[in-house]
């Protein structure tokens, strides 16, 4: 005869009987499952006990795919799932096995590598993209490459400040246009522009003359590209004047801000 003694009180038994063959479970701490085997052959007896390990007590799933290795096959999405399918997977797993921790653990680890996995392709292919445009630019004729080393991509709070700057005067020049023309805004402009330039060059003389270029260049395209607009889209008090300076604006906005 085998007997089983725990002095948990907790320790739980049922009986069953099978042909000659009698189980009776015993359940201790809601975690193990213990059988013992009790077998009637001519008129002896003999006990076995088995655990299971895997069984699911107390409502407590345990996660089938714990111990496989692709992070993956264990969330159970495919090779190129998305951001999205990855997270939707990790939060169904760890609602659907709640309760059992190490359940818990594989999926957040596999959940952790696929995140580092993205990140890493994601700052590969930025870099990638740097290098391809670098090589790209030295590839290039000579003379665009002297053209790219004038050029220079200030920060985005920089850019910002001055495009606020230089669409206040175009407003400011459109609604005065019916009372004075826009000679004071371009002028204010032409200023804003060398005082930028001198801060980058250090150098008042090169400002000056990168300046002036700027409303130069910008004068005389918007002198060949105002008269190209439909007049019946523009409004009657908008001189050929007022449309020019718009368009110098434009290239004193560009000159101060990404020229070297």
């Amino acid at each position: 005869m085998v007997s089983l003694v725990s002095s948990n009180p907790r320790l739980l038994s049922s009986s069953s009987t099978i042909g000659t063959t009698k189980l009776r479970k015993v359940e201790v701490n809601s975690s193990r499952v213990f059988f013992i085997n009790k077998s009637r052959s001519n008129g002896a007896g003999t006990g076995r006990i088995r655990c299971s390990m895997d069984a699911t007590v107390g409502g407590n799933l345990k996660f089938p795919r714990m111990n496989t290795w692709d992070p993956y096959k264990r969330l159970g999405i495919p090779p190129d799932a998305s951001t999205e399918e990855i997270w939707g997977s990790r939060n169904f797993l760890l609602e659907q096995y709640a309760g059992h921790e190490r359940s818990a653990e594989s999926i957040e680890s596999a959940f952790e590598k696929l995140l580092m996995t993205s990140f890493n392709e994601r700052k590969k292919t930025k870099f990638n993209m740097k290098t391809r445009l670098k090589k790209k630019v030295e590839e290039s004729p000579s003379w665009l490459k002297n053209l790219f080393s004038f050029i220079e991509v200030p920060p985005t709070e920089v850019i910002l400040r001055r495009l606020f700057l230089f669409v206040f005067m175009a407003g400011w020049s459109i609604m005065n246009a019916t009372e004075t023309g826009p000679a004071f805004q371009v002028a204010l402009s032409l200023g804003s522009c060398i005082y930028f330039l001198n801060d980058k060059t250090k150098s008042v003389a090169r400002a000056s003359v990168l300046g002036l270029g700027a409303l130069v260049v910008g004068w005389v395209c918007g002198s060949i590209l105002v008269p190209m607009i439909p007049a019946a889209i523009l409004q009657p008090t908008w001189t050929l004047e007022l449309l020019t300076s718009l368009v110098a604006y434009v290239f004193l906005f560009l000159a101060c801000t990404f020229l070297k």
